[in-house]
């Protein structure tokens, strides 16, 4: 397959994808029916979350798994295509997603906003620009996981694994603020898991354009450093694959 063709199918590979991107707007559209204070609200710090770290799991689930569990990869790998190039371009294909969505919502929202006065959108594109860039890094991190990970497995892991590491870090920030072992664990945290806490500061104003920069690029080094994992599991599982079928 050609590069157009991979970035399209990974768009398009299940009819879910586009309920789930319709079902987004359908949310965004109905939380505007709260009446929230203009300064209760911040609907840049709301996509960041919803959009920018829930919504790549949900579009990422099985981007991997499911072709190895159907058997479908190995007809992948007979086609004039590097391993490297079908990992790099089914990730093109859902931060184009991510883009696509993320300008539409963007939209939305302002149009929204305009209508009704509802919460807040202050540093409204800076909150745009974090939810893309953490965006890339969820769903690398997901489909890199989908590779050594049956069906749609994949996401499920990932949101209750970040689940569970949100609930130790809060315990151990709670009642061992002091311990020499929390300091490793928010080290480990901040610098080798997708960087919430970094571009969350990033969206909020709180961060100099230089710790600003140096968060973006420490946000895409990830991305790098999650494909790159990637690209290696990919190649070793797939050649065993086709060995074994």
């Amino acid at each position: 397959m050609k590069a157009y063709e991979l970035i399209t199918e990974t768009v398009l590979r299940k009819t879910y994808l586009r309920v789930i991107h319709a079902a987004w707007f359908g949310i965004y559209a109905a939380v505007f029916l709260i009446p929230f204070p203009p300064d209760r609200c911040s609907w840049g710090s709301f996509v960041f979350v919803w959009s920018g770290c829930l919504l790549p799991l949900l579009l990422s689930a099985g981007i991997f798994g499911n072709d190895v569990a159907s058997g479908r990869i190995s007809l992948l790998i007979t086609k004039p295509i590097r391993l490297g190039e079908l990992y790099i371009y089914r990730l093109i294909g859902l931060s184009l997603q991510g883009a696509v969505h993320l300008i539409a919502v963007g939209t939305l929202i302002l149009i929204l906003h305009r209508l009704t006065n509802r919460g807040s959108t202050e540093n409204f594109l800076a909150w745009l620009l974090v939810s893309w860039l953490i965006f890339n890094t969820w769903a690398a991190l997901s489909t890199t996981l989908s590779v050594v990970v049956k069906r749609e497995h994949n996401a499920m892991l990932l949101f209750f694994t970040a689940g569970v590491v949100i609930f130790v870090l809060s315990f151990v920030v709670s009642f061992y603020p002091d311990h020499r072992l929390t300091a490793v664990f928010l080290g480990v945290v901040r610098w080798a898991c997708p960087p919430v806490e970094l571009m969350g500061q990033m969206g909020l104003g709180l961060a100099s354009l230089r710790q600003s920069l140096d968060s973006a690029a420490h946000s895409l080094m990830l991305t790098v450093l999650y494909s790159a994992v990637g690209i290696i599991l990919l190649s070793k599982r797939e050649f065993k694959y086709a060995r074994e079928g």
